[in-house]
């Protein structure tokens, strides 16, 4: 231990790493290794930053983990979203089914928070010097050998490194080239979600709002700010998607057709370009995430539906863990076997009951006790501690 210490204190075990994505994962993992001296720098393929995702719900695990990584960025995060102390089951009537008080802060020490996607990635990117995100760098493969990872980017740009860490997301290009396992599995679940500025009599006195209905359901969240976000999923064995933005609202809207004009008016409220539509999918645990000088994150490493709210949450882990990795480790591979033996059985665990949490939603049998509104009806009470208690071991 005293060695690797020493190696710790003289200089980082890699100099230079590149990100690909600059997600919430991506970005988090770029703060906890610059903390360490290590130049990281992140490359995304969107030209620029805009409104955009949907509103995420952020657990104490997730929350104990960004605090570790970045001191203080909770605090940051509570006022850019919605600390949520109540949530609502609603039938599509609008009929008040239930209404419950969280116990996540007395329990586990932090809330429940809801933010939108957008307003997390901008509270991260903040805590980064601009000039080492770098938009328009569309990954279209690598090459490596044992000194080095050389990445290529659509335009002929290419940047060396000595470690790549793919976090791009489920259609990870980095992934794709490690294992060529093609397309995501589908489960079984579409989904239509927006954000919007937007104010009704209906949801005012709720943080988070849970609406059943017949293979379908709506998740209201206030987002902060103002700020609405609603999501609608629906058990569907086959998936198409609409040609256009306007075909894609007046899918929803007909979804909707027996739901309360109240839930109706919000998706009316919504420009149909806002609206995302796309499928639920998920893929296979791996046995390892990583082949020599290059890794993978957050929902590259671990895709999951989101029954459980634990996408995120899981990806801010896996940054602390890396980070910690490298700062413990005497050499890369070291590094990274490490960051799998603390990872991989973890997220496979949360991957399997996101997958049975997303279907439980649709079993109809669960509507009269109540339990679909609630993440908490996959988990019994020692799986949720196990979840919910991750605590980071925050060092001097």
């Amino acid at each position: 231990m005293n060695t690797n210490l020493t190696q710790k204190l003289s200089q980082p075990i890699v100099e230079k790493v590149a990100i690909v994505g600059a997600g919430p994962g991506g970005l988090a993992a770029a703060i906890a290794l610059r903390s360490q001296g290590i130049d990281a720098q992140v490359y995304e393929k969107a030209q620029e930053f805009r409104p955009a995702g949907t509103g995420l719900g952020l657990a104490p695990n997730g929350l104990n983990s960004l605090d570790a990584i970045a001191p203080g960025i909770v605090e940051a995060l509570k006022s850019s979203g919605c600390e949520v102390h109540h949530t609502v089951l609603k039938n599509i009537q609008a009929e008040t089914i239930r209404t419950n008080a969280t116990k996540y802060l007395e329990q586990y020490g932090q809330p429940l928070l809801t933010v939108w996607w957008y307003r997390l990635q901008q509270v991260l990117a903040s805590r980064l010097p601009f000039d080492i995100i770098h938009l328009n760098h569309r990954c279209i493969g690598f090459e490596q050998d044992e000194n080095g990872v050389e990445i290529h980017f659509d335009g002929e740009k290419s940047v060396y490194a000595d470690l790549l860490i793919g976090a791009d997301g489920v259609n990870s290009v980095i992934r794709e080239t490690l294992f060529g396992e093609g397309k995501p599995n589908y489960i079984g679940s579409m989904c239509w979600r927006a954000v919007i500025k937007y104010h009704h009599e209906l949801f005012n006195d709720y943080e988070l709002v849970f609406v059943k209905g017949n293979k379908q359901f709506m998740y209201i969240l206030n987002v902060g700010g103002g700020y609405t976000s609603w999501i609608s999923r629906k058990l569907s064995p086959d998936y198409s998607l609409s040609h256009s933005a306007e075909q894609v609202k007046s899918r929803i809207l007909h979804e909707l057709a027996d739901w309360d004009e109240s839930f109706r008016a919000m998706v009316e409220a919504t420009p149909a370009e806002q609206i995302w539509e796309g499928p639920i999918c998920d893929r296979s645990p791996l046995t390892h995430w990583s082949q020599g000088r290059v890794t993978l994150l957050g929902d590259a490493a671990h895709p999951m539906a989101p029954a459980m709210g634990q996408g995120a949450n899981t990806t801010f882990e896996d940054a602390y863990e890396l980070g910690e990795c490298f700062s413990d480790s005497a050499n890369l591979q070291e590094a990274l076997t490490s960051y799998e033996q603390r990872r991989i059985e973890r997220t496979k665990i949360i991957q399997a009951r996101s997958a049975l949490g997303e279907m439980r939603y649709y079993d109809d049998t669960l509507a009269s006790s109540g339990q679909t509104e609630q993440r908490q009806m996959t988990l019994n009470d020692d799986f949720q501690k196990w979840l919910y208690d991750y605590k980071p071991s925050v060092t001097s």
